[in-house]
């Protein structure tokens, strides 16, 4: 059976290496750019636990960036999650290959992530679902899937394999149940951004997550991150690398 990287050699005529690590990926979106195909401007959204809000700063900056597209990693394995099945698991959809679901008539459904994306104002999405050892083949694909001058992608393991231009760390503004790769990803992260149940002011969810935080076993290291709420979101905004193209930023 013919490789994804195999299909990809062919499809842009060139050879692609597999790389492990950010450095690698740089390489592969240098020869895209030289074969007249740009990356994009790549924004990450991961989270330090589930639950910290991702989707919903993802579709505040789709709001915020009009014209841009949407990436959706959803890694999973080969046996029951536990989970509602209906709600998160994907093992049925897992391949042996990455499998890249593109489009609204591929993805859309009201009240999923991908939905949302859409309603948000994503000009295409890309819902990558992979195994394990698949997440770079996958990114790779959906990456050279984009046509737009930017892309938010949602998704940890996603920062394991490619050097976003912005990423952003989110949390919770409290109690946080840490992922065993929230560590590596922070060492990553650009900006860490509280989110909040209660709508409270900014000083109260800085206090929260700092309380939280001096009481962990382990040195969770944010030193010189600038951190941001939702009543900061112009701010982060600005504080990503925008290409001229991208048509600017709504405040609204």
């Amino acid at each position: 059976m013919v490789s994804l990287l195999t299909e990809l050699k062919n499809l842009f005529g060139i050879w692609f290496y597999k790389y492990s690590g950010p450095t690698g990926l740089k390489s592969i979106a240098a020869v895209m750019t030289e074969l007249g195909k740009p990356k994009p401007t790549i924004v990450a959204v991961s989270g330090l636990s589930s639950n910290t809000g991702k989707t919903t700063l993802v579709c505040e900056l789709l709001r915020r960036l009009p014209g841009w597209e949407a990436i959706k990693l959803t890694r999973g394995h080969y046996r029951s999650c536990g989970k509602d099945p209906d709600g998160c698991c994907v093992s049925e959809l897992l391949q042996d290959r990455p499998l890249i679901r593109s489009g609204r008539e591929a993805n859309y459904e009201k009240g999923k992530d991908t939905g949302h994306f859409w309603d948000a104002g994503a000009a295409n999405v890309h819902w990558v679902i992979v195994g394990e050892d698949q997440v770079e083949a996958g990114v790779t694909e959906a990456l050279s899937r984009v046509a737009s001058p930017g892309v938010v992608v949602e998704g940890n393991s996603f920062l394991d394999y490619v050097a976003a231009d912005f990423a952003i760390m989110c949390a919770r503004a409290g109690e946080n149940k840490l992922k065993t790769s929230a560590r590596r990803t922070l060492e990553r992260a650009d900006a860490v951004y509280l989110s909040t149940i209660d709508d409270c002011d900014t000083s109260i969810a800085l206090r929260r997550f700092e309380e939280w935080r001096s009481g962990l076993a382990i040195d969770l290291n944010i030193d010189g991150l600038p951190i941001f709420t939702q009543l900061e979101l112009t701010q982060l905004l600005e504080s990503i690398p925008l290409p001229v193209q991208a048509g600017g930023l709504c405040t609204v």
